[in-house]
């Protein structure tokens, strides 16, 4: 059967029928094992809110490393699992002040599916929860005083004069959790260099044992399956980086008829 006959965009990559969260992870010694899941389990429709991820890349004697951290037992959301530091867009983002503005072309990438203002809010976001659950900024110099007034999720952040550096941001993906999930993102990710950031790595009561990974070995943690799809992306722009002058289509993972699909956006 042909995907319009199926009802699926054109040029959609099928990756796989909706069989939930149920899959066994082997985890290495010591690490906390996933002990809830979604399968079996009914949530009304939710309609997805926009939220941003942050992917900080670093070397190690020429072996990429990932920046990730545990996500808390309690968590409705992807619990035990590990992931990218990242989280929903707060009101407040839009309206931050940034010491260095979005690269044109990324910009234009989150246009397709955002206004303006939403899209600097959206990378603000990326920044801000990167900031608030690994304890690193990716900052510049703020120039002009900072605000007279510093929400606390900024708090050692705007008021020690700095201000987010989103030209250090490059957008790599987008993904829409499907449905029947207790949470439903609109998510986008964004790509860094560790040595863009500042601070010291810490845990938070988000994400707990936050630490750099092997590229090569993160798969072997208890992974959502979108993180493990975004991996992939990683390691491909890692290995063949894309030229930051020229424009480009990304990945878009949505689900179709229960189907999940990869799409170019």
């Amino acid at each position: 059967m042909s995907k319009a006959k199926q009802g699926l965009p054109a040029g959609a990559v099928v990756r796989g029928r909706d069989k939930g969260y149920d899959e066994v992870t082997r985890l290495p010694k010591g690490e906390r094992p996933v002990d809830q899941t979604y399968a079996g389990q009914k949530f009304p429709y939710l309609r997805p809110r926009d939220a941003a991820t942050l992917i900080l890349v670093r070397e190690r004697g020429k072996v990429p490393e990932v920046l990730l951290g545990c996500r808390d037992a309690k968590h409705a959301f992807m619990p035990n699992r590990y992931v990218f530091p990242g989280g929903r867009v707060d009101r407040e983002d839009a309206v931050v002040p940034v010491a260095a503005p979005l690269d044109r072309f990324v910009a234009e990438r989150l246009q397709r599916a955002a206004t303006a203002r939403r899209a600097q809010a959206l990378a603000v976001a990326a920044v801000r929860e990167t900031y608030e659950e690994t304890g690193l900024m990716l900052a510049k110099p703020l120039a002009g005083a900072p605000p007279s007034h510093v929400e606390e999720a900024w708090a050692g952040f705007l008021d020690k004069g700095l201000a987010p550096a989103l030209d250090c941001l490059d957008l790599i993906a987008r993904a829409v959790t499907p449905p029947g999930r207790p949470r439903r993102f609109n998510a986008r990710f964004f790509m860094a260099r560790a040595e863009d950031a500042m601070g010291d790595v810490r845990a938070s009561s988000e994400l707990g044992d936050v630490r750099w990974v092997r590229l090569d070995e993160a798969r072997e943690l208890p992974l959502p399956t979108i993180t493990g799809l975004i991996l992939g992306e990683v390691g491909r722009l890692v290995k063949e980086p894309p030229n930051r002058r020229k424009q480009r289509r990304i990945p878009l993972f949505v689900t179709v008829h229960r189907k999940h699909l990869m799409l170019e956006e």
